[in-house]
């Protein structure tokens, strides 16, 4: 699993005063090439009926 980088918690807590539930850290994605990770995956609910997704990585 990759180190988190000097702005991910910063990221995380801006996200999270914005609304937005924080459901992994970090989002693991398993293909036929490997595992990747991706620093963040949250959702926001936008709307009764319609829901938000993000996922923010890191560039090396």
């Amino acid at each position: 699993m990759p180190a988190k980088d000097l702005f991910h918690q910063a990221v995380r807590h801006a996200l999270e005063k914005d609304g937005w539930i924080i459901t992994h850290d970090p989002l693991m994605l398993r293909s036929d090439l490997g595992k990747f990770y991706v620093d963040l995956g949250a959702e926001k609910f936008l709307a009764a009926e319609r829901e938000g997704d993000i996922a923010l990585c890191a560039r090396e």
